[in-house]
C-alpha cells in the first residue's frame, strides 16, 4: 500500500512538472478544432503528442482510445464502423496509422454530420507518429476536412516559459525580446547534448545516454522496420551514426553510400524514411533566376533534435562536444531548430533555404516571408566583423527585396555591425 502511495505521489509530481511546460502548438489545435472536423497531430515519437491530446479529454470531454491496444486495433481493422460506434464523439484516436481504413469511415461520419447539422467541426483528434503513411491516407480520404498539426521537440521558449513568435528578425522584434535572460556557452552545450524531448524534463535525474539508447533501439528501429525490411541493421546503425556527424552539412548520397557500403539509392531511401518519421529535415538551396547558374544544389541535412544527434555521433558529453571540431555544426543545428520551431509551432510555413555558390560564398539561412528575404548567418562566438557576412551581397540581385540581415550567435547582448546588419543573441529567437 505504501509503495502504491509513493507511485501515485510521484505521478502527481511528474504531471505538475509537465503542466509547467505549456506547448505553443496547443493554441493551434484549439483553433483547428473550431474550423475543421478532424485534427491530425503528427511528429516523431516521444514528443508529448498523447499528453497534449489528453488535455482535451480533461478540458472538452473528448473520449480517448489508443490503437496500441492490440484487441482494439484488430477490431478497428476488421470492422471500423463498429469500432467507432463504441466511443462517443468528440473522439481522440491514438496511433491511428495502425488502422488506415478508419480514415474512410471517418470521412463518411463527417460528411453525414455536415449534411444533417451543417457543421462537423471538432469531431476527431487523430494522433500518429509515421507521417509518411498518415499523409498518404489523409490526402486520399480527408482532404478539406482535416488540419494537420506537426509537433516538434520542446523549444527553448517552451522550456523557459517564454512567448513564441515566428523569428522574422526585424529590429522591432529583436527589441521586444532583447531583455530576456541569455544563456552562457557552457549551459548552451549542456542543452545541446540533453536535447529537447519532454521525458528528459519530467525527471531531471534521468540518465540522458540511457534515454537515447532506448529511443534509438526501441522507437527508431521499430518505426523504420515497419516501413522497410532492413536486411543489415548494423549498416543502418552505421548510417545513422555517420549521418549524425554530418548535421548542418550538405549531403552527397553517393559518397555516403560508399562509406557505409550500400548503394546511393538505399541511402536516399533511408534518408526519406528518417525525414518521414521526423528524425531529420532538409534545407534546400535558395534559387531564383538571377542566381541559378552559380548555386550549389545539394540539400543540407539537420537532425530535428540535437540530443539524438549528439548520442549517435558519440559526442554526448558537453565538454567534449564544445572543444571538438563538431561544435560549430551542433551550435548551428540548435539555432536552426529553434528558428524552425518558432514557425511550425505557430502553424506558419517555414520557407527556409541556404545559399552556397561555386565560389564558396555561403549564407546559412535565407528566410522568405511575406515576399521579402531575411538573411541569417549562424555563428559560434560573440565578436564579428563585416567580412563575416560578405556573402550577403550575393543576393542583392535576387527577385525578392532583402528586409533583414542578422548574425545569430552566442552573444549575450545584441549589437550592430552597421546600419543594416545586427548581431543577435539566441535569446531573441
Amino acid at each position: 500500500m505504501q509503495l502504491i502511495q509513493i507511485e501515485v505521489q510521484l505521478l502527481f509530481v511528474l504531471r505538475k512538472v509537465m503542466d509547467m511546460i505549456k506547448r505553443t502548438v496547443k493554441k493551434e489545435v484549439d483553433i483547428a478544432l473550431k474550423n475543421y472536423p478532424v485534427v491530425l497531430i503528427t511528429g516523431a515519437r516521444q514528443l508529448g503528442k498523447r499528453t497534449l491530446a489528453y488535455e482535451f479529454v480533461k478540458e472538452q470531454g473528448f473520449d480517448y482510445m489508443s490503437l496500441d491496444n492490440i484487441e482494439q486495433r484488430q477490431i478497428a481493422i476488421r470492422d471500423p464502423k463498429y469500432f467507432l460506434q463504441q466511443f462517443h464523439k468528440p473522439l481522440i484516436i491514438d496511433e491511428v496509422q495502425y488502422a488506415p481504413i478508419l480514415f474512410e469511415v471517418i470521412e463518411e461520419i463527417v460528411n453525414m454530420k455536415r449534411l444533417e447539422e451543417g457543421s462537423a467541426n471538432g469531431m476527431f483528434i487523430l494522433i500518429g507518429s509515421q507521417a509518411f503513411h498518415l499523409m498518404n491516407n489523409v490526402t486520399q480520404s480527408l482532404a478539406g476536412r482535416v488540419s494537420v498539426i506537426e509537433m516538434l521537440p520542446l523549444s527553448l521558449n517552451e522550456i523557459f516559459g517564454y512567448e513564441s513568435q515566428p523569428f522574422i528578425p526585424t529590429q522591432e522584434r529583436i527589441e521586444i525580446f532583447k531583455n530576456r535572460e541569455g544563456m552562457e556557452v557552457k549551459e548552451l552545450f549542456q542543452y545541446i547534448v540533453k536535447g529537447s524531448y519532454p521525458e528528459l524534463y519530467k525527471e531531471k535525474n534521468k540518465m540522458i545516454s540511457d534515454y537515447y539508447e532506448n529511443y534509438i533501439n526501441t522507437y527508431i528501429d521499430r518505426d523504420i522496420s515497419e516501413l522497410i525490411n532492413i536486411k543489415d541493421k548494423l549498416k543502418f546503425h552505421s548510417f545513422l551514426q555517420y549521418l549524425a556527424s554530418l548535421t548542418s552539412q550538405q549531403i552527397n548520397a553517393s559518397e555516403l553510400g560508399r562509406k557505409i557500403g550500400v548503394s546511393y539509392k538505399t541511402i536516399n531511401h533511408w534518408l526519406s524514411l528518417l525525414e518521414a518519421t521526423g528524425i531529420i529535415y532538409f534545407l534546400q538551396p535558395y534559387n531564383d533566376l538571377s542566381i541559378a547558374k552559380r548555386i550549389i544544389k545539394s540539400p543540407k541535412v539537420y537532425f530535428s533534435d540535437t540530443g539524438v544527434a549528439a548520442y549517435l555521433a558519440r559526442l554526448n558529453q558537453p565538454e567534449t562536444l564544445l572543444i571538438s571540431n563538431f561544435s560549430g555544426a551542433f551550435n548551428e543545428t540548435l539555432i536552426m531548430n529553434e528558428i524552425r520551431k518558432s514557425f511550425i509551432n505557430n502553424k506558419l510555413p517555414f520557407h527556409a533555404y541556404y545559399y552556397r555558390d561555386v565560389n564558396q560564398n555561403e549564407i546559412d539561412l535565407v528566410l522568405l516571408y511575406d515576399g521579402q528575404l531575411s538573411l541569417i548567418e549562424i555563428k559560434q562566438g560573440v565578436s564579428f566583423h563585416l567580412s563575416d557576412v560578405k556573402s550577403f551581397h550575393q543576393l542583392e540581385s535576387s527577385m525578392y527585396p532583402i528586409a533583414n540581415e542578422v548574425i545569430v550567435c552566442n552573444t549575450l547582448e545584441n549589437y550592430p555591425l552597421n546600419r543594416d546588419i545586427q548581431v543577435v543573441s539566441l535569446k531573441c529567437i
